[in-house]
């Protein structure tokens, strides 16, 4: 049949209104802690929704990612375009024209593309959106703490039967923006103190980067970091974190590009320590910055950016993200979505490198007890996620053991990758204090891949240096900014940049990095063994530190060649 014919049935199906589940049954309806419904949003009220459309030859992508990620592969590092991706993976004509066709229909308008033409932005009236999407019902929330109100959803939507096989989900009705868990952790000083918190030049001594370790400032080398928290960095705190933390070698004292809204209010913390440790690390690499507060009270944040990354054919090639959400509260289509989003991003050899928590294993109650709670995109198998250290001193510059907050552990979703399971079977052999079995999924993607020190940094922040800032929102930027600095390299030797990092680095079998080997992050399962434990680190891979800390020099050799 042809398109047009086969359109037409599909219209007529979608007039008379047969209606399925919804593709999201199993997301989470209840509003995080923090936020409170202020009652239903007005039927005249605009929305901004999107509509993630199906996409084609998944299979194809995935083995195109597994070919220029392999070192061992003849097509290692030939990354595929923006437009490549798009000519594989774009949905039908009929999947397009049906949901486009569907939507005006229903009265939405102004609608939206990018590049990949696999979502669809579309503005319309609460009342045109509960009737498109029934069950929906929409209403104003608010965070008092966060000063922050969005809406939502907090009861399900459901779509035609004819369109399941069209639409993956519809991005605006349901999540919620994510919240910083950074914190700060004042330490009690000591006689023996050498450093009083870390700081760029603590950083560089203890991964063994020099003042001539930085970017050359000619190459078309790049690195970003993203925020989704409505907050912002002030350029004045920059100059002022450069002045007090970076005489020592050469920096850049303004980021390259902000893309997205950069408010003028007060700057947020995270921001501020996204930016001044991503450009100290990777110092005077041109650095870009992702400001993704959500544009209206219906956009989520983070599928803002990932829409971004879709839509621009340039990018530069590390992302470094301190975001993240519990597996468990994002729905199964949502999280297989994003996990395409970050497959797309590796065909084309960006380097993802996410936090991955600040709350150890993670903890779910269940009717059984306490089980562990993964969290996303920090679960995905197509990201490199960062871990957290502290050292066994917190005021000199020693070895390094677990930050207790230190995200990590399995997937309950992701199986786990090819890459890491001769690593991960290791860990689960040879270990002999492991958590109860049921509190964990052993067979799905193991994460973290890496860590860095994520206890105790100073930031500059509105004009006033903080002390003690910790989380892996801070090991994230750093590791990230490393990896830029070894970008810079294997431009200079006419090498393609890295990409995603995974395949290789569980190759590397930790080549280039300092393995952890002491400590053991929190969790909820108290009992006389583990008393409050979760998994605990170990020689080699583990899910608490990953391979362990960048020792620059060591690991630019490994990842030089090819």
């Amino acid at each position: 049949m042809s398109v047009p014919g086969a359109l037409l049935l599909l219209l007529g199906a979608l007039c008379v209104g047969a209606r399925g589940p919804g593709p999201e049954p199993d997301q989470a309806l209840q509003p995080p802690p923090g936020w409170v419904s202020i009652g239903r949003a007005g039927a005249d009220e605009a929305l901004s929704l999107t509509f993630a459309l199906r996409q084609q030859n998944l299979q194809q992508l995935q083995k195109l990612v597994q070919d220029v990620s392999d070192p061992d592969s003849a097509r290692y590092g030939k990354y595929l375009s923006l437009e490549d991706v798009a000519a594989l993976i774009r949905p039908s004509t009929l999947t397009f024209t049906t949901v486009h066709e569907w939507l005006q229909a229903g009265g939405a308008h102004d609608c939206q593309t990018v590049i990949t033409e696999d979502f669809l932005t579309c503005q319309m009236t609460v009342q045109q959106a509960e009737q498109l999407l029934p069950g929906a019902e929409f209403h104003h929330f608010i965070n008092y703490q966060k000063e922050t109100r969005v809406v939502r959803s907090p009861s399900p939507y459901s779509l035609p039967e004819a369109l399941a096989a069209h639409v993956d989900f519809v991005g605006g009705l349901h999540r919620f923006p994510p919240t910083s868990f950074l914190q700060q952790r004042r330490k009690s000083q000591d006689s023996r103190n050498i450093h009083l918190g870390v700081t760029p030049a603590v950083i560089r001594k203890k991964y063994n980067l020099t003042a001539q370790d930085v970017g050359s400032g000619t190459l078309n080398n790049s690195q970003a970091c993203a925020q989704f928290l409505e907050q912002y960095f002030h350029e004045s705190d920059l100059e002022e974190f450069m002045k007090l933390f970076g005489k020592s070698f050469p920096h850049k004292d303004s980021v390259s590009r902000v893309i997205g809204q950069q408010g003028e209010g007060r700057a947020g913390l995270e921001a501020s320590l996204d930016v001044e440790y991503l450009m100290s690390t990777g110092a005077n690499i041109s650095t870009w910055v992702y400001s993704n507060p959500g544009r209206h009270e219906a956009q989520e944040p983070f599928l803002q950016w990932l829409l971004v990354l879709s839509n621009e054919s340039s990018l530069p090639l590390v992302h470094t993200v301190s975001y993240g959400d519990d597996e468990d509260s994002l729905s199964t289509a949502y999280l297989l979505r994003v996990n395409t989003e970050l497959m797309k991003a590796a065909a084309r050899g960006l380097t993802l490198l996410f936090a991955s928590g600040d709350s150890g294993a993670g903890c779910l109650s269940g009717p059984k007890g306490n089980v562990f709670r993964p969290s996303f995109p920090a679960s995905s198998p197509y990201v490199t996620t960062v871990g957290g250290t502290a050292f066994k001193n917190p005021f000199l510059i020693v070895e390094e053991m677990v930050d207790y907050i230190s995200g990590g552990g399995f997937s309950n979703i992701f199986p786990r990758p090819e890459y890491q399971d001769k690593a991960v079977s290791q860990f689960l052999n040879s270990s002999t204090k492991l958590p109860p079995s049921r509190c964990y999924n052993s067979s799905g993607r193991a994460y973290p891949d890496v860590a860095a020190l994520s206890d105790g940094y100073w930031v500059v922040s509105n004009h006033v240096p903080i002390p003690w800032v910790s989380g892996t929102s801070a090991s994230t930027p750093v590791f990230g900014g490393i990896l830029s600095l070894v970008n810079e390299q294997r431009l200079l030797k006419g090498r393609p940049p890295l990409g995603f990092l995974n395949p290789r680095l569980y190759k590397m079998q930790g080549l280039g990095l300092f393995d952890v080997t002491v400590g053991c992050h929190m969790a909820c399962i108290f009992d006389e063994e583990l008393g409050g434990q979760g998994f605990c680190s170990r020689p080699g891979w583990d899910p608490v530190t990953g391979w362990g800390t960048p020792n620059y020099p060591a690991l630019l050799k490994a990842l030089l060649d090819p």
